[in-house]
């Protein structure tokens, strides 16, 4: 009987989006393996890739003006699992991959824009919007998607607070927006609390641009922002895991719009049919683009590694550059940037290794 193989990666971020990778995965495994049942889940965890994994070809999606990261316009893209049921990536409103390197503010940067995208979505008839979580340029504890839904914050002296994280540490009043006539779900890619020594600031503030008196400046404001939110009833947002998600999007999420906070990879995973998939399985093949020890801490490729292992099903894992792993095929391009060709080969790689057949 021929072997059942299960492609299930998720994005080379910055490269190539989950459903692209599969198929390059499922070529490289049609040539190793012609006979072979291959099933394709692309697989996503709330950041790069979502809407790719998790609406089928041909949906329906539009691409929406709205604040960019420095407040610059940009066009942001929503997409609708049904009539009812909007799907975005915070990232399309303010995301890292908009601002080139010499451009990284984290003490200006806001997701005012994903306020914006979350009010139109609704405007335009969602009962349910689904925020991804992941890859932003901000740090602003979601004031930024606050402002968007009609929020004003004051400073000591009353004067409108800018906007960026940088200028939290001088919010003293918050005042209430509009009301939203929908369910918000945002999903995390990540388990880091908005609060701590591996809080958002320490963690994510350096990859976003900040130097070291900024990493303290910008976790001193999330600091003020989280005591505010405990005076109004809600301390347990410093610590809520995934609150520090998109620069502690994920808890101002929780605290302005009333949103559900859940892990993005397993909401994608139980989407998209994967267990069924598993279940029928010899070979799991997952990959992203650096799959290293953060991946095992919330993000897709490591949750199918992680559900893979726990079936007992033979594993392998594709990635441009990768650690060596306990249990499971690495195979990865040594760091080299790869074209969809080179994923196709390292699919094939992995096919032949985790099956014992002749590699070359």
């Amino acid at each position: 009987m021929p072997p059942t193989i299960l492609v299930s990666p998720a994005a080379f971020k910055g490269s190539f989006s989950p459903r692209q990778v599969a198929d390059a995965i499922v070529s490289g495994v049609r040539r190793a393996l012609p006979g072979a049942v291959v099933l394709s889940c692309p697989a996503a965890d709330g950041g790069d890739g979502l809407l790719d994994a998790v609406l089928p070809p041909g949906s329906f999606r539009e691409h929406v003006r709205v604040t960019g990261p420095l407040g610059v316009p940009v066009s942001a893209e929503l997409g609708w699992l049904d009539a009812e049921t909007a799907i975005l990536e915070s990232a399309s409103a303010c995301g890292l991959a908009l601002l080139k390197p010499e451009e990284r503010d984290p003490l200006r940067a806001t997701t005012r824009g994903v306020g914006e995208l979350i009010f139109e979505a609704v405007d335009r008839g969602a009962r349910t919007v689904i925020v991804g979580l992941g890859g932003s340029a901000t740090v602003d504890g979601g004031t930024g998607a606050a402002r968007g839904l009609g929020w004003t914050f004051q400073d000591w002296e009353g004067a409108p607070l800018p906007e960026g994280g940088g200028a939290l540490f001088n919010l003293t009043t918050m005042r209430g927006g509009w009301g939203l006539e929908a369910k918000l779900i945002a999903l995390t890619d990540v388990t880091t609390p908005l609060l701590g020594l591996d809080g958002a600031a320490p963690v994510f503030g350096p990859q976003k641009g900040a130097t070291a008196e900024q990493v303290r400046l910008l976790a001193a404001g999330l600091e003020r922002l989280g005591m505010l939110w405990g005076q109004q009833g809600r301390p347990d947002l410093a610590t809520l895991p995934g609150g520090g998600a998109a620069g502690g999007l994920g808890a101002g999420l929780v605290f302005f719009a009333k949103a559900s906070l859940l892990p993005g990879a397993e909401w994608v995973l139980e989407r998209v049919g994967f267990d069924a998939a598993l279940a029928k399985a010899d070979l799991v093949i997952t990959g992203e683009g650096t799959f290293d020890r953060t991946s095992l801490a919330g993000k897709a490729a490591g949750e199918v590694l992680r559900r893979a292992q726990a079936a007992k099903k033979k594993v392998a894992v594709v990635a441009g550059r990768a650690i060596d792993l306990i249990g499971a095929h690495t195979v990865s391009g040594q760091g080299e940037t790869l074209d969809l060709a080179g994923v196709a080969r390292l699919g094939e790689q992995a096919a032949r290794e985790a099956l014992g057949l002749p590699v070359g």
